[in-house]
This record gives C-alpha cells, sequence and structure tokens, in this order.
C-alpha cells in the first residue's frame, strides 16, 4: 500500500476537505493504557497526521484485559508497542514518543500539539495535566476522561464541554476504588468519546 492509496481510501471515506484538516493535525496522547491505547489507534485509523505518543510504563500482562497490546509485547515500553501497533493500521501516520512521565517541568515537549488528550489512570496526574494545560497552553484543547469504572450501563459514559477549550468524557461519578476494577467495554467506550471530540474539534465542531 503506497501513501497516495492509503490517502486516497481515507478520502473516498471522509471527503478531501475534512481529511486535509485531520491529516494537518498533531494530537498528543498523553497515557497509553485504557484510554490512551485505543485514542491512538481510533485516531490513526482517521488520518490524523501525526500522533505524540507519551508513557513511561511498561506492557504488563495486567494490562491485556483491557489495553489494545499483545501478549508478544510484554515487557516492551508502551510507547514502543503502541507505535509498533500503529505502524500495522496506518505507516503514514507521523509517530513521535517519549517514554517518560509527564510533569510540570517537562510539559513542554507538548508545546506543538494541537489537541492535548489526556489518558493518565491517576487523579493527580490528571489535574496536573489539565490544569497546568490550561494554564500555559490556553489555546489549546484539552479532552480528558472522568468514570469508566465497574459494569455500569454505557449510557452513561458521554462527553461534557467546559468553557471554551476543555472537553470531560466519561459518566463523571464511577470510581475504581469502589467498583474495584476497569472493563474493557466501558473504558473503550470512553475512549470512543475522546477520539470522537478530537475529531469534531479538528473538523470545527465544537459543540459537545
Amino acid at each position: 500500500m503506497t501513501r497516495e492509496e492509503w490517502t486516497d481510501a481515507l478520502v473516498q471515506r471522509h471527503g478531501a476537505e475534512l481529511q486535509r484538516k485531520f491529516s494537518a493535525a498533531t494530537v498528543a496522547v498523553c497515557g497509553l493504557g485504557g484510554l490512551g491505547s485505543n485514542v491512538a489507534i481510533s485516531l490513526a485509523r482517521a488520518g490524523i497526521g501525526k500522533l505524540h505518543l507519551i508513557d513511561f510504563d511498561k506492557v504488563d500482562i495486567s494490562n491485556l484485559h483491557r489495553q489494545q497490546y499483545a501478549v508478544s509485547q510484554l515487557g516492551k515500553y508502551k510507547t514502543e508497542a503502541m507505535k509498533q501497533i500503529l505502524s500495522e493500521i496506518t505507516p503514514y501516520c507521523e509517530v513521535v514518543t517519549d517514554t517518560v512521565r509527564l510533569n510540570k517541568e517537562n510539559l513542554p515537549l507538548i508545546a506543538d500539539c494541537d489537541i492535548i488528550c489526556e489518558c493518565f489512570d491517576n487523579a493527580e496526574c490528571k489535574a496536573m495535566l489539565v490544569n497546568e494545560a490550561s494554564e500555559l497552553y490556553p489555546e489549546k484543547y484539552v479532552v480528558t476522561a472522568s468514570g469508566m469504572s465497574g459494569l455500569h450501563t454505557g449510557n452513561t459514559i458521554q462527553t461534557k464541554r467546559f468553557g471554551s477549550h476543555l472537553y470531560i468524557c466519561g459518566d463523571g461519578t464511577s470510581d475504581i476504588a469502589k467498583d474495584g476494577t476497569l472493563f474493557a467495554p466501558r473504558v473503550m467506550l470512553c475512549a470512543a468519546h475522546q477520539a470522537n471530540t478530537v475529531l469534531r474539534i479538528i473538523a470545527g465542531n465544537f459543540e459537545a
């Protein structure tokens, strides 16, 4: 498959103007667990031009029940494993990786991204990224997630817009400390909301 063939296939699906916007976009996916691994794959399939993947962790057996990795990738850094997966899906998506724990000091790593997708599984890290990114880069869109644990109905997963540049996906209430675990379907639903929101923003549809 050539780049031209891949681009033509996307244009047939999305139309030339919308695909031009997707191809020109740069999106940061911060965290490559249950949310981020699904978000990255969805955005790559849509033809996003550049993905910046950030995670410090390695693929562990405990990840396989809800994250998009394979047994053969156990022990690999998630950044490396996801880049490998994306190269099989769409070799023409530019994938940049940083195998680091994102914090206040290294937040400029995402300065060149149009949209920041927060996909952490730690509440403090989530708050840090949303707060710091909103302060440092008020012109950037931030798509975050809150509430996707347990076996509750998937109908409670939704997207809400706060202000002009912040979107929160999830049910907003479920808590892993209470529910005990995460299940792939609800996590994937939330990730799908995040990826869909990113695509809508790029397309110029800013309503949640």
